[in-house]
């Protein structure tokens, strides 16, 4: 072994005997049972080796996970759900900051809140508030991280009805750069509370979201009815103009792929009620398909998760349409024919209780989006790398001058282009003033980045 080797195996012993007794969580080094599925996240392509994993069980943790990386100039990235696209829970050579064992969910039915920590996942949120009947917003996916989600946004089945995730956020417990431990609400540091309602997680590490929650009882229904592709274009129009007039409980939902289009919605809610949608959705062409299935909240919630989504490898590209005109439409179906590796596409309905909160509200933005654009593929052969990636990126880019922005939690690669998509100019400028309060040397950057204005 080299000297250099050595030298590494004296630091990590010595920084697991030095935090060992400080934590009321562990410590995981390269070589430790359970240290490579704490570094295993969403996407496959990532395979990156962290110095170290500190599996923090309480605030003090995070505390000491942030000044052991400071003093030790290690990067640091923050791991909930572990759903970034890029990978940015995966800090190579650094020290990952891993909340999962933080996971509990307290709800006070009385008061319509829910306390959630900073490792839950969705799952979780959305089994402890059901109990009662109640729900927030959260993503179509249960082992989505509640932190990543909500910091970036926080889009899912309630939003037209009850807003965003961050919308719905009373209060924020959050570690600094310093580590201090804040809490930010409309009161307490009420700019860094702006900035962590859609600005991500630039300025702390949140160890516990307080979520103001709804009573939308626990019925649900889905609806997907496929056409053929050479309906695509007539069918899509149709189903743009019925969402236009579509009541809030109901999200109207397409996809393109395999030769067809499907077109549908979700409603929550009685789903007697939401069936009153069908025949106008029935009538956009001759279907060929369709599945109409009455459901519980939390059976919707769990019907797209990904039981292999650990083993396969990634890409995807989004935008964000304010009119999803015909010629937006046709360029959509257009391009589905680029080849044997199209991306599958879908569309998902904004509006609603979305755009009912004024743009400068939260970080948050393009509130009057109306329509969600998202192009996504997956693959486990290494080969196929380069040439999904490039046929994601050029099926986007053909859209990109059509569009009117991005949201932020879909960015992967994009880096500080992606950002200026995500975020107007004068957004930008009050996350960087943000950003040089609570974090001007920029130790959280691992993240789709907001730059203090003293780092170059």
């Amino acid at each position: 072994m080299t000297l250099r080797g050595v030298r590494g195996l004296l630091w990590m012993d010595d920084a697991r005997q030095g935090l060992s007794g400080a934590l009321d969580g562990s410590v995981l080094l390269p070589g430790d049972a359970g240290y490579d599925d704490a570094r295993t996240v969403w996407n496959a392509i990532v395979d990156r080796r962290p110095r170290l994993i500190v599996r923090c069980a309480s605030v003090r943790d995070v505390v000491t996970a942030i000044r052991t990386a400071r003093e030790r100039d290690l990067e640091i990235g923050i791991r909930c759900g572990g759903h970034s696209a890029a990978g940015h829970a995966v800090p190579d050579g650094g020290l990952m900051i891993d909340l999962t064992p933080l996971q509990a969910v307290r709800v006070d039915p009385a008061r319509r809140r829910a306390f959630v920590q900073g490792g839950a996942l969705l799952r979780a949120l959305d089994q402890a508030t059901q109990q009662y009947g109640l729900a927030v917003t959260a993503g179509n996916v249960s082992h989505t991280g509640v932190g990543g989600l909500t910091l970036g946004g926080g889009m899912g089945w309630l939003a037209r009805q009850a807003g965003l995730a961050c919308d719905n956020v009373a209060s924020f417990e959050v570690v600094t750069a310093a580590g201090d431990v804040l809490r930010a609400s409309a009161r307490e540091h009420p700019d860094l509370y702006w900035a962590l309602r859609g600005g991500g997680g630039n300025f702390g590490v949140v160890t516990e979201f307080e979520f103001r929650l709804h009573d939308i009882g626990t019925a649900a229904l889905s609806v997907e009815i496929d056409f053929p592709f050479e309906q695509a274009v007539t069918a899509l129009r149709g189903w743009r103009d019925l969402s236009e007039a579509a009541p809030r409980e109901a999200t109207f939902t397409a996809g393109i792929g395999g030769g067809a289009v499907t077109l549908g919605y979700v409603w929550v809610g009685n789903p007697r009620q939401g069936e009153a949608l069908l025949p106008g959705v029935r009538a956009l062409g001759r279907p060929s398909a369709e599945r109409v299935v009455p459901m519980s909240y939390l059976e919707l919630q769990t019907r797209d998760d990904v039981l292999d989504g650990h083993a396969r490898r990634r890409y995807s590209k989004g935008h964000y349409f304010r009119e999803l005109t015909d010629e937006v439409i046709d360029a959509i179906v257009a391009v589905t024919e680029i080849g044997p590796f199209a991306p599958g596409v879908g569309l998902q309905a904004y509006g609603g209780a979305i755009g009912d909160v004024p743009e400068d509200d939260s970080a948050f933005s393009h509130r009057r989006t109306a329509f969600e654009f998202g192009a996504s593929t997956g693959w486990t052969d290494p080969a196929e790398d380069e040439e999904r990636i490039g046929t994601a990126r050029c099926y986007a880019g053909t859209l990109e001058p059509l569009a009117s922005g991005v949201y932020v939690n879909v960015l992967g690669d994009e880096g500080a282009a992606g950002v200026r998509r995500a975020y107007s100019a004068a957004k930008l400028a009050r996350l960087t003033a943000v950003k040089d309060t609570y974090d001007p040397q920029n130790v959280f950057h691992l993240n789709q980045n907001i730059r203090p204005t003293r780092v170059g």
